[in-house]
């Protein structure tokens, strides 16, 4: 009798996984920079090159601070904010009220009033960080006052350092702010500038120190490892707090 053939049915093969959903991209981030000053709000975001300016002022609250840069970045379409706040922040609260400002940035809650996410950095950290160009960096403000913070290794750290005694039982700032400057001469203010330019910066072991504020112009000749900032710097500053690194 014949053999009927047989064939051998092979594995049968799985069938195949239902593909995940394709992830959507997250929505590009667009950063609103303040750069609040005793004269003048200063304005930018990541899709603009060229600033907003809102005079400010002893009138300029918290709130109308709010209300003003609301009413002037209508349709832009910023996803978070970053502000440089003209005196000391900690923590992202502001702490203390401003000296050339109108009231209210104590209590303010800037996120709720922005509706959206909000870093708060003290007004020279965040040129220093904007200025920051590797190593360790120490940065001055020469404003009004002193100004000053370090950056290690992408690290931003604030600091206070004006109201450290100087020498004759005075400050740093009241040498090398503007009362310092009107009451020395521009000389004699650009000498005491170096002397604290380099006793700071080896005290607090700076690569190299940054010199920013109004009156950083006034300065001729700098020695090596010390160069001028710009004040544009606060703005990159200002996109950079979103990168920075946390301590």
């Amino acid at each position: 009798m014949a053999k009927m053939a047989t064939s051998k049915a092979g594995p049968k093969k799985a069938a195949p996984a239902p593909k995940a959903p394709a992830k959507k991209a997250a929505p590009k981030q667009n950063i609103l920079v303040i750069d609040i000053g005793g004269t003048n709000l200063k304005i930018i975001d990541s899709n603009h090159t060229d600033p907003v300016k809102i005079p400010s002022g002893t009138t300029m609250t918290a709130k109308r601070m709010v209300d003003e840069t609301k009413n002037a970045t209508q349709g832009w379409g910023y996803t978070c904010v970053s502000m440089g706040y003209p005196g000391p922040v900690r923590r992202n609260k502001i702490m203390q009220e401003p000296h050339n400002l109108g009231p209210g940035w104590v209590d303010m809650d800037f996120e709720r009033a922005f509706g959206m996410p909000v870093r708060l950095v003290n007004d020279a950290a965040m040129q220093a960080l904007g200025s920051y160009d590797g190593g360790r960096m120490l940065f001055l403000g020469l404003g009004t006052g002193l100004g000053s913070a370090l950056v290690i290794d992408g690290v931003l750290e604030p600091m206070e350092l004006a109201h450290l005694p100087y020498r004759k039982g005075k400050t740093y700032e009241e040498y090398v702010g503007i009362k310092g400057m009107e009451k020395l001469g521009k000389a004699r203010w650009r000498h005491h500038v170096m002397i604290v330019v380099d006793q700071l910066r080896k005290a607090l072991e700076a690569d190299y120190v940054v010199l920013g504020g109004g009156n950083s112009k006034q300065l001729k000749e700098l020695p090596e490892g010390v160069k001028l900032g710009s004040n544009a710097n606060a703005f990159l500053g200002g996109f950079r707090l979103w990168d920075a690194k946390k301590k």
